[in-house]
């Protein structure tokens, strides 16, 4: 993974009524509501909360 990577991560589904762990997830990448995105780093530690909660985001590169 390189320095600049960035991946942009899309609210597609609902957090609320979900895990804690993952709502925790959600607001982690700075999502807030419903089709809201956000532009990351490619971390492995972003990696890893997107991957937890992958059910609810759609993941493109930026």
């Amino acid at each position: 993974m390189t320095d600049n990577k960035q991946l942009k991560v899309t609210l597609i589904k609902s957090a609320y009524g979900r895990l804690a762990a993952h709502q925790a997830c959600v607001r982690g990448l700075g999502l807030r509501r419903m089709h809201s995105s956000a532009v990351v780093l490619d971390t492995p530690e972003n990696r890893g909360m997107i991957r937890k909660v992958s059910y609810l985001l759609k993941v493109e590169e930026a």
